[in-house]
């Protein structure tokens, strides 16, 4: 073995440094005000799960199941058997998980509407590029239960999620809108693709061939260019969509319309999911090139049912988090400066700093100080680094009169203390 071998992050991942994580907690911090105003709760659920919840939900004919699932090996385990009845999988997307744990803890007999929100890692195993990778994040939230059936509540939900990005600081993005209408609306619409697709079966992509039969909406996704012009020249509208489901998606854009949320209708939108019904969206950056798709979202009524569960209807989205960092206008958000720096001239002095270093830490002062003495000039070039808004100097004088030397590193003013004065050095540096 190569003992000098250095290690680098696994392909498709990336470290996220302590310069870059102001930027995602000022993101989560965002949104996690604004799902709290909407009235959504934070669950977590487990990183990984049975594949076959993800194969269930997400459907087996999707790329995401076919191709991109991160699965687990039952290699060291205790009990490899175990493993190899229950295949694991990491999660390759957020909803299944939420509806696995709304089924399993009764939650429609404890309430009509549950709405839940989670930001955590999601894991796909498929080739990365700029936008994409094998561990990214996503913000999302599911509003589930027996009254979810509202279209109020899916213009709800994308309002919510134009709200996360616009408080971000994002306004250049495009809100796409369509509607597949319910399980029988969506039988029609894929026969009606069926028909249309017929007589080009053969100029399709060998891809576009198996789904054809597998899942022919996957089609209308596919990048390749012979099957986007194949696509462009069908004429796609509302022909599939019941009197019914034509009202529904009415009042959800009546009800965007009141929120002065703007959109366009996109009849070519599917989603690359099977459990979507009624009312799909996706929110893209042009600014992002190819990988451009901020978030989407949609409703969701056979999925819970479909996974054992009660027969409840459910709506919600997924942002990722990386392309929101990708698409944020660069300015810098403003890393946790620290309030005080202390600096311990000699030997006799350094005790004394460190103590009251922690007395102000437990005064909720935040402060730090150099663990080896060294000179005046390099600790304050110490303490301007961390960008210490005050410092408080200790030395042989200040240790004979029992008091400390507090300087505003901005302004330079100076105030003299005593050292037991807590609450007084800790309103100076505070500027209280």
């Amino acid at each position: 073995a190569n003992m000098n071998k250095k290690f680098n992050v696994p392909r498709g991942t990336s470290d996220i440094l302590p310069r870059e994580v102001v930027t995602w907690q000022y993101v989560e911090k965002e949104a996690r005000q604004l799902l709290h105003n909407y009235g959504y709760n934070e669950i977590r659920t487990p990183i990984f799960e049975e594949s076959d919840l993800f194969a269930r939900s997400v459907g087996q004919t999707s790329d995401i199941v076919q191709k991109q699932m991160l699965k687990l090996s039952s290699q060291g385990a205790a009990d490899p058997s175990s493993l190899q009845k229950d295949p694991l999988s990491l999660r390759p997307e957020g909803t299944a998980s939420i509806v696995r744990a709304y089924i399993q803890n009764n939650f429609d007999r404890l309430e009509r509407l549950s709405k839940f929100f989670y930001i955590g890692p999601m894991f796909r195993g498929e080739r990365p590029q700029k936008g994409r990778l094998r561990q990214f994040h996503q913000i999302g939230a599911e509003a589930i239960g027996p009254e979810s059936c509202s279209p109020y509540l899916d213009a709800e939900i994308i309002a919510l999620s134009v709200a996360i990005l616009k408080a971000v600081g994002l306004s250049d993005f495009n809100l796409k809108l369509n509607s597949l209408g319910d399980k029988a609306d969506k039988n029609n619409f894929s026969e009606y693709l069926k028909n249309e697709l017929k007589p080009n079966f053969d100029n399709l992509c060998f891809n576009c061939q198996q789904r054809y039969y597998q899942n022919v909406f996957r089609v209308l996704d596919c990048k390749n260019r012979d099957c986007q012009a194949i696509v462009d020249g069908l004429d796609i509208h509302d022909a599939h969509l019941s009197d019914k489901s034509k009202e529904y998606f009415k009042e959800v854009r009546g009800a965007l319309d009141t929120l002065k949320v703007s959109y366009e209708i996109s009849p070519k939108l599917v989603r690359g999911l099977d459990y979507y019904t009624h009312t799909v969206f996706e929110i893209s950056a042009p600014s992002l090139g190819s990988q451009d798709a901020l978030g989407a979202g949609g409703r969701y009524s056979n999925l819970v049912s479909q996974l054992g569960g009660p027969d409840v209807d459910a709506v919600g989205f997924a942002l990722g988090i990386e392309r929101i960092l990708l698409a944020m206008p660069k300015g810098d958000v403003e890393a946790g400066k620290l309030n005080v720096f202390i600096i311990a001239l000699d030997e006799k002095s350094f005790l004394k700093a460190f103590a009251l270093l922690h007395q102000l830490r437990d005064a909720d002062v935040s402060g730090d100080m150099s663990y080896r003495i060294s000179s005046m000039k390099s600790q304050m070039r110490l303490a301007n680094k961390k960008g210490a808004g005050h410092v408080i100097i200790l030395g042989e004088a200040e240790m004979q009169k029992g008091e400390v030397t507090i300087k505003n590193m901005e302004s330079g003013d100076q105030a003299v203390e005593s050292i037991n004065n807590i609450k007084t050095i800790k309103n100076i540096i505070l500027n209280q």
